[in-house]
């Protein structure tokens, strides 16, 4: 048994938690908004100017949490300014989904080297440190998995059970289902479709605002252009291989992050494969979920279909 305790499998494990933290929350806030009936393609997009605003609102300030809360309110407020466009003017989802992340793309390089110039060296902060738990994080197997990380892993952990909390367990959840499922019937009922809409809508926007800081404020602790690179898509297959559920959400992301630390690590060997080959384990992971479970995904009556106040 002495395998439990090799390092390499340790480093695995811990790395396999941190890596589906961004993806996770991602997931999550995708989530609320599918629950309402509003398909988030705008995930990337969010992810990313979370990313951004947290990063250089460490740099300027040199404080970590003020940072981690600017990313959920930008994320916030992005979610609002998507939701005007799919759930007030009833654009089509996808699209603006797919525009908005070319806008964060854009507005995110453009206000980096605003504030930093085009030079080739990035500036860096200090990350947020993993927490000390003593003797408890030398435990094979759980001490990687369970006591080896940093405060905002544990937040995102803590929010996996709110999350589940909120929907499962709370009239605010069995609200946004009932506008998922049929906003005329839920209006009959006397809730507001379009403002259920737009609170989930901006919810997920700070959950994936959270994901995109935790990419620069606690994994790196640098921020580069489209650093997020596709965990907002990675985000939506999880989505259906967790049947929007958040305990599944959990299972599912962890199941891609074990993919991400293990092309990482698989680049280190000398195994032969082309590293970009290793690379695109991820996303390949991504594109046979889609395939598999998109017939079963279990998504909402109303999912992408727009909805006008008291016409229907």
């Amino acid at each position: 048994m002495e395998w439990l305790a090799d390092p390499v499998l340790a480093g695995f494990i811990a790395a396999s938690v941190r890596l589906s933290i961004p993806i996770l929350l991602a997931a999550l806030g995708g989530m609320f908004a599918e629950k309402s009936g509003v398909l988030n393609i705008g995930l990337e997009g969010m992810m990313l100017i979370g990313c951004f605003t947290g990063f250089i609102t460490v740099h300027f300030s040199g404080n970590l949490w003020l940072g981690a809360g600017v990313a959920v309110l930008i994320g916030a407020i992005a979610g609002l300014g998507l939701a005007f466009y799919a759930v007030t003017l009833r654009s089509n989802q996808v699209v603006v989904g797919i525009a908005f992340n070319l806008l964060m793309l854009g507005v995110s390089a453009y206000f980096f080297r605003l504030a930093f110039g085009s030079g080739t060296a990035s500036p860096r902060i200090t990350p947020f440190a993993p927490i000390d738990f003593g003797p408890l994080g030398q435990i094979p197997i759980l001490g990687p998995l369970l006591f080896q990380h940093d405060p905002l892993t544990y937040l995102s952990l803590a929010l996996v059970l709110g999350g589940w909390l909120v929907m499962q367990r709370s009239t605010i959840g069995l609200s946004i289902k009932a506008v998922g499922e049929h906003p005329e019937a839920a209006e009959t009922l006397g809730l507001d479709p379009i403002a259920i809409r737009y609170a989930a809508v901006a919810v997920s926007g700070a959950l994936a605002g959270l994901g995109g800081a935790f990419l620069s404020i606690s994994a790196t602790g640098v921020f580069l252009d489209n650093m997020t690179a596709g965990r907002g898509y990675i985000a939506l297959a999880i989505l259906i291989l967790g049947r929007r559920h958040p305990f599944g959400v959990l299972v599912a992301a962890l199941l891609f992050g074990a993919a991400e630390a293990l092309q990482l690590r698989a680049q280190l060997l000398p195994s032969g494969v082309p590293l970009q080959f290793l690379i695109m384990l991820p996303y390949v992971l991504t594109i046979v979920v889609l395939a598999v479970s998109a017939t079963r995904s279990g998504a909402p009556a109303a999912l992408g279909q727009p909805y006008e106040k008291g016409g229907g």
